[in-house]
């Protein structure tokens, strides 16, 4: 008998063992599970078709040549954004806000509610800002197309790709107050991130602003071959007041770690100052500009229906598509980057 004990306590210990360390791995696996639903907010950085045709130049030609091959509604030649995270994370890319009730099979990966051309605040285009765009999920939230259970395996990406600050300075702005501008929109970000978060969203990766100075829009006068460091110093007071608020938003969490910052910033110089790297051949000079500077990319002579624009010969070679957007090739390098630094990684749960 006492030797049948002394056989069975080995056995007892080791199932013992296996079962704590089978929990452990659960624990672990719960702990870091793959989000299974993208929430999308922001601007045309990450917008996939939320404005309607006729509206914007996203649903006009070339926009879209390369991805899906005819216009879409993204602002690029393909690809952007919002369609790399949600690679990243392994889903489809959300269907837009605008269209979910025409395709309802999409609603499981999450949905898109980013308008190009809006900010955090009210800019000069009469679309959903962000606020009423958290406002569209809380509401779809109380018709129960998405409950508790969805919202705690999903990711949010919140992009702020500077429309508040070209409305500021388009609106008479003084250069004086920018300062404490830029604080106004921080501050409104962060309390974007924490209604996103108390509606159960359980991680939400915010765009830090990119080098707005490299934008084609700026770096025209000087035939697209510097970037402005003026615009890229405000860029950076941006990105470190939205650095502070983030980390004060972690320390406030329980996991520290909710809230991530996309830092494209960095990612965007990188790929711009190593261009050959990622078989970047234009890294300021954008693929599709109008023919002249009343024109811009997709447009056309209402009388006589002439393109106004001219298209690159290699999008995949161009960093930027038109005065404002990469191109797919640009946000596929920046995403690659991304991935090398990274920066995508906390991104898993």
């Amino acid at each position: 008998m006492m030797d049948s004990h002394k056989q069975l306590f080995p056995l007892l210990s080791l199932f013992l063992i296996l079962y704590l360390s089978g929990q452990t791995v659960l624990q672990a696996e719960a702990r870091h599970h793959r989000p299974t639903r993208l929430f999308v907010f922001g601007d045309s950085y990450a917008d996939t078709g939320n404005i309607r045709k006729g509206v914007a130049n996203s649903w006009k030609d070339p926009y879209g040549i390369t991805f899906p091959g005819k216009p879409a509604g993204r602002f690029s030649d393909g690809r952007v954004l919002t369609d790399y995270i949600a690679k990243y994370l392994k889903v489809k890319s959300p269907i837009p806000y605008r269209l979910r009730k025409m395709m309802p099979h999409h609603l499981k990966y999450g949905m898109n509610f980013a308008f190009g051309g809006t900010g955090v605040f009210n800019t000069l285009v009469s679309l959903p800002n962000m606020t009423t765009q958290i406002n569209f999920l809380q509401q779809l939230i109380k018709d129960k197309v998405y409950n508790a259970l969805d919202l705690s395996k999903s990711v949010a990406l919140v992009s702020v790709a500077g429309n508040d600050y070209s409305h500021y300075l388009q609106t008479n702005g003084s250069v004086e107050g920018f300062p404490s501008f830029v604080a106004s929109v921080v501050n409104q970000t962060a309390t974007n991130l924490i209604r996103i978060k108390g509606l159960g969203v359980e991680k939400i990766v915010v765009g830090a602003l990119q080098p707005l100075g490299c934008l084609p829009q700026v770096t025209v006068s000087t035939t697209f071959q510097s970037c402005n460091a003026t615009s890229n110093a405000l860029v950076l007071l941006h990105n470190t007041l939205l650095n502070q608020a983030v980390t004060g938003l972690n320390q406030e969490t329980k996991d520290r770690s909710a809230f991530l910052i996309l830092n494209l910033y960095d990612s965007f110089l990188s790929v711009l100052n190593h261009p050959s790297t990622h078989n970047i051949r234009n890294k300021l000079k954008p693929c599709c500009v109008g023919v002249s500077s009343e024109y811009s990319c997709g447009s056309v002579d209402n009388n006589n229906n002439v393109k106004k624009y001219r298209v690159c010969d290699d999008p995949k070679s161009a960093f930027f598509w038109d005065l404002v957007h990469p191109t797919q090739a640009g946000w596929h390098a920046v995403y690659n980057k991304l991935r090398t630094m990274n920066a995508l990684q906390q991104i898993h749960y």
